[in-house]
């Protein structure tokens, strides 16, 4: 096996063994690049510095070395949120490359301000080669800092970057065919798709949308819509987009949530966006609940705040009326129902009056509505029980074209009236939208299957009295007769009619949800008759190929409607019939004998019988109820919002101006209406071009400044809604946010930021005006050789003592000494290391002013002491220094005891002032 790996020579020694070793190599860093990379990770401001600086003079290092985890310095001060270095970093132009992605991706707003104020050199240097690969980028090429800020959603992040004006490609329609699409996806069409995705997830986000957006409301109902036409097209990626839409459904909810009183709420439902001040005069007319409703925004028509408003104005005129207990409730509808004549025709004489403008409201607009239905379906009970006994022919069922009864005259008006009002939706609202709504379909199917009866019973009529063909007994008739064509789609129509009722459900809230139920499982009983037929089809050919040579010939009657059943497969069309009646258990299992003595092929037949009832029963109707079952668990998760949205559908119907008579009524030309006529004709034929223009000029400027104070209102409403939605926002991710892993982290490095600080205070500024008895060090690189000595002890007296006078004792010692000298305990004691070299006897400046305290067991890291561990030789050439190491071991208790007492000193309030830095560690100023 080893042998796929690598090319194994046949002698090896160790056949039964996989060799490894490293295959993709990488290059390896330095020791000091190691330590500098390590200072960048605690937080070693000052040892950090040193290193820039002594880089500066050296280039020992490369300011600009990666780690394993192809970190750079810089990336690693933003992963630590440590601005106090990435200022330092960027002050010595490291490489910055995509630091700034990965500052916006950990939300880091103060690295994200410092890397958009830095500006870059003209020449970076030290730039490794493999930083400038796409390849190994976090990132794509197609990510921009300002759609990676609008992935993470960060407020304040976005904020910057558009205050820079920055852009984002626009991506194009869901069907789009142009020269650059058909490229982009030939070339890559993996890359084309994760960049379109990109994009969309950037122009979804919430916080961007409330930022850059003149109308946040428009523009999440539109990208919504939008998602969810690309989750059907692009169905690779249709959870994403599914999401994404959703995001932007559930901003335009969270957005209205912060409406704090009616005023605000409807001065968003009023608004238009394409108000025309010469022909647009009603402002009131819920134009953006309309617009939510056709972008099926169903979070936002079922917000709370939204319904509120809707239901003051469905019971307007009936203040309290959900208070009131349900009978009084059923007396005052049905009450209301009785009169709708009397209010009919009140309204069409006196539209003006109290009592004609009482039928204008929604509630009792309905309720009129409701009742003439109910009227009609009372009439439709009586003309198909035939109760009517009126003529001489009411009673004879031989008339081949009988006239209308007077049930039948009674309904002629309710029919045209629902055809009126169908012409009239479908002339306001458009063919389209038309179209979109299943009840209007329903009663279109409906209107035209009373119209098709009304023609083949004049048909009839006339047949009767042109051809004078009277009376004949019903079994003479021919099959296709008008009377029996009209009789059947009559009953037809009268089950649509029936069926229609259930559509005033929704205004139930009980049974509202099950009606929408009702739906959902129609469209999983459409989606399984097709798998069905399928199956029917399938089995139903085979059956007949088997049967067709046993067709006998039955003179009594023929097929499986008979008492005997007989010839179930012998063509398609019965065998289709057979298949299907047999789910119901309607066809006997005789039917696959034959009477020629063939055993197999009845086995065959049986088989194939009882293989198609298994899988039609078992299967796929368990199948069937299951969808089902989704469905209406769906639903019932969601009942609440669902039923909200369909019965804010059937208000608006009842909201609009238009339609407000019912059938039969609004087939009576009111006077209103012939006002509007005769105003429509002088318009259309008798211009006076001269008066339009002046009364067009007269009000222009009026309904241009009311428009201009409706626009000026809604931006300010908004202004205030997007002002308390990000307030929320924060507040909640705060809320939500809790301890996690990435705090402790935050923590760990503040302490260790801290624990430095304090360090190099004590080596600057000593309490107590103690000067500093630490000697600092350089850091280490090639050519250099380092010395280390053990502190010389210090009487009490001399603590006040120079620190020089330690590095005077130090320049007599031999400056030919490479090596490191290390007392016996020197592990537990402070080190002094000085950078000598052979033809220097003193201490260079540089090394005396960028020395730094080399801490004992508790603070020094593992690095450390691999780098600067003491050998056996150096333990030997300490031998003859036992004087000093006693001194040396009395001064680093005192050293110690002086650290953890400056330490304490730092918790107390007066010591030192604490200031917050915005997502990065905290800064400790003396």
């Amino acid at each position: 096996m080893s042998q796929l790996y690598y090319k194994k020579t046949e002698s090896s020694a160790y056949r039964d063994r996989i060799p490894l070793r490293i295959v993709r190599a990488e290059a390896e860093l330095s020791p000091m690049e190691k330590a500098y990379l390590g200072a960048v990770e605690k937080g070693d401001y000052g040892s950090v510095k040193q290193a820039l600086e002594e880089a500066e003079i050296y280039f020992r290092i490369n300011i600009n070395c990666i780690d394993s985890l192809g970190r750079t310095a810089l990336l690693i001060a933003i992963e630590n949120e440590n601005l106090e270095i990435i200022e330092l970093l960027l002050s010595y132009n490291v490489h910055v490359g995509d630091a700034l992605l990965h500052a916006i991706r950990k939300e880091v707003v103060g690295a994200v301000e410092l890397l958009l104020n830095h500006k870059k050199p003209r020449g970076e240097k030290q730039v490794p080669g493999i930083l400038l690969d796409k390849q190994f980028s976090d990132f794509t090429p197609d990510i921009t800092p300002i759609i990676l800020a609008a992935h993470t959603n960060n407020y304040e992040v976005i904020k910057l970057l558009l205050q820079r004006g920055v852009s984002i490609p626009q991506p194009h329609a869901v069907r789009c065919s142009c020269v650059e699409c058909m490229s982009s996806t030939d070339v890559d069409c993996l890359r084309y798709s994760r960049s379109r995705l990109n994009i969309y997830k950037a122009l979804a986000s919430p916080s961007l949308i409330a930022l850059s957006s003149e109308d946040p409301f428009l523009t999440a109902f539109q990208l919504s819509w939008e998602l969810k036409e690309l989750s059907r097209v692009e169905n690779e990626f249709k959870s994403e987009y599914e999401e994404l839409s959703h995001t932007c459904k559930q901003f335009a909810k969270d957005l209205l949530d912060q409406t704090r009183s009616s005023k605000e709420l409807e001065i968003i439902l009023n608004y238009r966006d394409d108000i025309n001040p010469i022909l647009d005069e009603s402002t009131n007319d819920l134009a953006r609940l309309k617009l939510a409703i056709k972008y099926c925004q169903k979070e936002f028509v079922a917000q709370p705040n939204c319904q509120q408003l809707l239901a003051s104005r469905w019971y307007d005129k009936f203040p309290g009326w959900r208070r009131r207990h349900w009978a009084g409730k059923l007396i005052t509808c049905f009450f209301i129902g009785l009169l709708f004549p009397l209010l009919s025709i009140f309204y069409l004489i006196f539209p003006k009056s109290r009592y004609g403008l009482l039928i204008r409201k929604p509630f009792v607009k309905f309720i009129c509505h409701t009742a003439s239905y109910l009227t009609f379906l009372l009439l439709l009970f009586l003309a198909s029980q035939h109760i009517d006994s009126t003529g001489p022919n009411s009673l004879s069922h031989d008339v081949q074209g009988p006239p209308p009864t007077t049930v039948e005259w009674m309904i002629l008006p309710w029919i045209i009236g629902f055809i009126w009002t169908e012409i009239k939706q479908m002339w306001d609202n458009g063919l389209e939208d038309y179209a979109d709504d299943w009840w209007n379909i329903m009663d279109f199917i409906m209107n035209s299957l009373y119209l098709a009866t009304i023609a083949l019973k004049i048909v009839a009529y006339v047949k009767m009295k042109v051809l004078y063909v009277g009376c004949r007994p019903l079994d003479d008739w021919e099959v296709w007769h008008p009377t029996l064509l009209a009789e059947s789609l009559f009953a037809i129509a009268n089950i649509f009619s029936s069926l229609r009722l259930i559509s005033l459900f929704t205004a139930n809230s009980h049974l509202g949800p099950l009606q929408i139920s009702l739906g959902r499982m129609l469209l999983d009983i459409l989606k399984f008759l097709f798998i069905y037929c399928l199956v029917l089809l399938a089995f139903a050919n085979g059956l007949n190929q088997l049967y067709f040579y046993y067709a006998t010939e039955e003179k009594s009657c023929y097929g499986i409607r008979c008492l005997q059943q007989n010839n179930a497969f012998s063509t398609l069309f019965e065998t289709v019939q057979s298949l299907f009646w047999s789910v119901f258990g309607l066809v006997s299992l005789y039917v696959t004998n034959v009477k020629p003595p063939h055993e197999f092929t009845e086995f065959v037949g049986t088989t194939m019988f009882g293989t198609y009832n298994i899988i039609s029963l078992v299967v796929l109707l368990n199948m069937l109820i299951a969808m089902m079952n989704n469905s209406y668990q769906h639903i019932a998760d969601h009942a609440d919002m669902e039923w909200k949205f369909a019965r804010t559908k059937l208000w608006m119907s009842y909201f609009e101006e238009g339609g407000t008579l019912p059938p039969p009524f609004n087939i009576i030309p009111s006077p209103k209406s012939v006002c509007y006529l005769f105003g429509w004709i002088r318009k259309r034929f008798c211009r006076k071009p001269a008066k339009r223009i002046r009364q067009t000029f007269e009000t222009l400027g009026v309904r241009y400044f009311q428009s201009y104070l409706l626009n000026h209102e809604y931006q300010e409403v908004l202004k205030n809604l997007v002002k308390r939605y990000v307030a929320a926002m924060i507040r909640d991710a705060k809320t939500e946010e809790g301890l996690t892993e990435e705090n402790f982290k935050e923590l760990k490095q503040d302490i260790s930021s801290f624990r430095y600080e304090v360090l190099g205070m004590m080596k600057g500024k000593p309490h107590s005006a103690v000067p500093s008895p630490v000697v600092g060090s350089t850091l280490a690189y090639p050519g250099n050789s380092f010395k280390y000595y053990p502190r010389s002890s210090f009487d009490k007296s001399q603590k006040k003592a120079p620190v020089n006078t330690a590095n005077n004792n130090l320049e007599r010692k031999d400056s030919n000494i490479s090596s490191t000298v290390y007392p016996e305990n020197s592990i537990n004691s402070p080190v002094v290391v000085v950078s000598t070299e052979d033809s220097h006897d003193t201490l260079s400046p540089e090394a005396s002013k960028t020395g730094s305290l080399l801490r004992s067991d508790k603070f020094l890291s593992p690095e450390f002491y691999e780098t600067f561990s003491p050998s056996e030789g150096d333990g030997q050439k300490s031998a003859g220094h036992n004087q000093d190491l006693l001194s040396a071991e009395t001064a680093n208790k005192e050293t110690l005891e002086k650290v953890n007492s400056d330490t304490q000193e730092t918790e107390h309030p007066h010591a030192f002032n604490l200031s917050e830095v915005p997502n990065g560690p905290k800064k400790y100023k003396n």
